[in-house]
């Protein structure tokens, strides 16, 4: 057994995790019996179907979307897709474009065997799940021949509106030292139920994350990566509502970090919460196979509600989050479960609580790279006063062996970022990540002391937590506002209309073909 440095009672985390998987267990009892459009439009991606319609309309929406208005979409895509490739001999792609042009109705064509619809479907799935093995091949290969940067890995984000605007920024900031580059999803992505097509140069806080976006700085930062000798990640957003395909997308094109949380569409953009599970599953099943590190949203939590007041919310949704990734079969290494310095720069002794929370975190959940999250709450234009609140950040990041840490900028909360505020963020990274490499292992706490104290608290208040939220399960937990203060009903939000049940002739080959493996 572990020994732990802020005096956790491990007997008592194991219950804490016991119940966390009650709960998660609720719900995959629910999501096995649905699927939804945007699961429905990941198969049409997985099967090759891409491109826009006249109207500017996705192919994979306008197959979906058919099936969806003839009342039959509970039957699922790959059984009338493959069927009509059986009929009709053409490919996905081709079908699609004919179901778009009106020549078409796959849904009046003659029914043939299972096993003849499995045969044509074979080679497309086996030519997919291979693209995707690829990908994760050629990550680790990059990492074992070019190296990589050592951790907590350095993380930031580039927002311009524009790809090629940040393909510059972006590889500015791997020069500059940065192992991680997240490119922001334009305000209101989330809320659209299509992913947009094709390089886009508009976008309202940042840009609109499609697949060609993600090939163009996937090789953006291949090319930065072999010129500076360090793998960069790349990171965006499978959020929203359309979670599993953002996904998708992401392993067709090689991406190495998604935004994946199981209940931030819910809280914090009134996404329906049955819509959100069903497809947290699928994506986190995507994500699993494709190596991709997952990023959860706790730290969310805590720019509505008081950090410290709340702060066992943060570990009830980590533990949650956890065993709903392992059910879709993610490995703890690839969990970047969240937390956050957002405490009251003026609250006593905050600095202790929050290195406390981070202690705890990591020691609850030592396999995962877990990612920490700047202080941006208590942020104002004094800039001076945010780089020291950034350096505090820093230092607990180091102390307690974080594995990703999105740097703060002493603008947050003037403007977005320049390069110089960002080289001055790296800058400050790696000076405290040097001369304090070694804190974490070197200093002990004091039994009976504010720190351990505060970590006992934290972990009882989220068992107590944990324990009523069993009780009542996920959904009516939700409605009654269990995190963030936020109360969403399981009827109301945005997508519930484009939940179905499955029907008799439904299947899904990708979740036996990647759930839980390489």
């Amino acid at each position: 057994m572990q020994k732990s440095k802020v005096g956790l009672d491990f007997e008592k985390v194991e219950y804490a995790r016991g119940i966390a998987k009650k709960i998660a267990d609720q719900v995959q009892d629910f999501v096995g019996n649905y699927t939804t459009v945007a699961v429905e439009r990941t198969l049409c991606r997985f099967l090759g179907i891409d491109g826009i319609d006249a109207s500017e309309v996705p192919l994979p929406n306008v197959v979906v979307d058919e099936l969806k208005s003839k009342g039959v979409l509970s039957q699922g895509v790959m059984f009338f897709m493959g069927n009509a490739m059986a009929e009709t001999g053409l490919s996905p792609q081709q079908i699609a474009e004919q179901i778009s042009e009106g020549k078409i109705d796959i849904t009046k064509l003659p029914i043939h065997p299972k096993s003849e619809i499995d045969k044509v479907l074979q080679p497309v799935i086996n030519a997919t799940i291979e693209r995707v093995r690829g990908n994760r091949l050629r990550r680790e290969n990059y990492i074992k021949t070019i190296g990589e940067g050592s951790k907590p890995y350095l993380y930031i984000i580039v927002a311009t509106g524009n790809i090629y605007e940040d393909v510059i920024q972006a590889q500015a900031g791997a020069r500059q030292g940065a192992d991680i580059i997240a490119v922001i999803r334009t305000t209101g992505q989330s809320l659209l139920d299509y992913v947009p097509y094709g390089a886009t140069t508009e976008g309202f806080g940042g840009t609109f994350a499609t697949q060609e976006n993600f090939r163009i700085m996937r090789k953006a930062l291949d090319e930065v990566g072999e010129e500076v000798g360090r793998y960069i990640r790349l990171c965006n957003y499978c959020s929203g509502l359309c979670m599993p395909e953002i996904a998708a997308m992401g392993a067709l094109e090689g991406l190495d970090v998604m935004l994946n949380d199981a209940l931030y569409g819910i809280l914090f953009r009134d996404i329906n919460m049955q819509r959100t599970l069903i497809d947290q599953y699928f994506s986190r099943i995507i994500n699993g196979f494709a190596g991709v590190i997952i990023n959860t949203g706790e730290d969310n939590y805590l720019t509505t509600a008081d950090a410290y007041e709340e702060a066992h919310t943060v570990l009830a949704s980590d533990l949650i989050n956890e065993q709903l990734a392992l059910l879709a079969g993610l490995p703890e290494e690839q969990m970047g479960l969240g937390h956050a310095f957002e405490m009251d720069p003026m609250l006593e002794n905050g600095f202790l609580y929050e290195l406390a929370q981070a202690q705890m975190i990591r020691e609850i959940f030592p396999k995962a790279p877990l990612k920490y999250m700047p202080p941006t709450k208590f942020m104002t234009g004094n800039i001076f006063r945010g780089h020291i609140q950034d350096a505090l950040f820093n230092m607990i990041g180091i102390w307690t062996h974080q594995g990703l840490q999105l740097l703060g900028m002493p603008t947050e909360a003037i403007h977005t970022p320049f390069m110089s505020d960002r080289y001055l963020s790296i800058e400050n990274a790696k000076y405290i990540f040097g001369n304090m490499k070694s804190i974490g292992d070197e200093v002990e706490f004091k039994d009976g002391g504010i720190i351990k104290n505060r970590a006992k608290e934290v972990l009882d208040n989220a068992t107590t937590l944990l324990e009523n939220m069993q009780k009542e399960g996920l959904f009516t937990a939700l409605e009654k506002g269990i995190f963030a203060n936020v109360k969403r009903p399981k009827n109301g939000g945005k997508g519930l209309d484009g939940v179905t049940g499955k029907g008799e002739n439904y299947f899904n080959p990708f979740i036996d073909l990647m759930k839980g493996k390489k």
